[in-house]
């Protein structure tokens, strides 16, 4: 479904990938792990035609995607769903229009169908109860969850989720995890869930990438990537403040830049 093949991309001089290999199979939930600022969420930016490569190729559905015109890139596009970070629900409109906001762009349904389809996809994330709150009367856990009615509401065939665990309490994290594994299997779709979360990924993957300097330096199955010995795999895994991914960012002598007395 999708296939990234020897990708170069940076910001300046900053280099984020380079080389980067990886392949999302169908029907099945594929990781994208890493420390903060390795690139996960770019990564999710070249897949959907938001940025381009300077070297390598990006496919999904079999088509390069940077080189698709704007109308059948917004085709392919309409054939995924994106659970935002945070949800990033439309504050104005209550949580039935949230979730009716795609097919009110795409589609021309009579409005009967279309609030049957909201109220379907609702009731599969546990809050057709809900329909006419507002965003801001949602707590956390329930604006993921409009936020995933939202994004399965065009039946895609690749639903994306970028860091979906994010300051969630442990019971709607759960809700989280169970929500993403019966999407997959109950709609027969493709997942993509870029997070940072080792337990929770463990628990709903099928295939992991851990991504550090640019590259992939460990893939398998959760378990094959707690067994490594690689010790970047392993500082990761663990949560070891100490190893390969550096605590400061890279700087000049601390004693001299003190006495310098210039500019920091």
């Amino acid at each position: 479904m999708v296939d990234v093949r020897g990708v170069h991309y940076g910001f300046g001089r900053r280099e984020i990938f380079s080389g980067l290999d990886l392949q999302v199979r169908r029907g099945r939930i594929t990781a994208f792990m890493g420390p903060s600022g390795t690139g996960k969420t770019t990564l999710l930016r070249l897949i959907t035609g938001q940025a381009a490569p300077h070297e390598g190729t990006v496919r999904v559905f079999g088509e390069d995607v940077p080189k698709l015109p704007q109308r059948e890139l917004f085709a392919l596009r309409r054939r995924m769903g994106m659970l935002f970070q945070n949800g990033a629900l439309l504050t104005d409109l209550s949580v039935f229009e949230n979730v009716a906001f795609p097919l009110r762009e795409h589609a021309r349904l009579p409005e009967s169908l279309l609030r049957h389809i909201v109220l379907s996809k609702l009731h599969a994330v546990g809050l057709r109860g809900a329909a006419n709150l507002m965003p801001g009367e949602l707590s956390g856990g329930m604006a993921r969850r409009v936020a995933l009615a939202r994004a399965i509401v065009m039946d895609p065939e690749i639903l994306i989720y970028d860091e979906p665990f994010v300051g969630l309490d442990p019971i709607s994290m759960g809700m989280i995890v169970r929500l993403i594994r019966q999407m997959n299997e109950v709609l027969g779709i493709t997942s993509i869930v870029v997070s940072h979360d080792v337990e929770e990924l463990g628990a709903i993957a099928h295939d992991s990438y851990l991504l550090s300097q640019g590259k992939v330096v460990a893939s398998g199955t959760p378990a094959e990537l707690r067994a490594s010995h690689l010790e970047v795999v392993r500082q990761f895994m663990e949560g070891i403040a100490d190893g390969p991914v550096p605590f400061h960012y890279p700087a000049p002598d601390y004693f001299g830049q003190l006495l310098d007395g210039g500019s920091p």
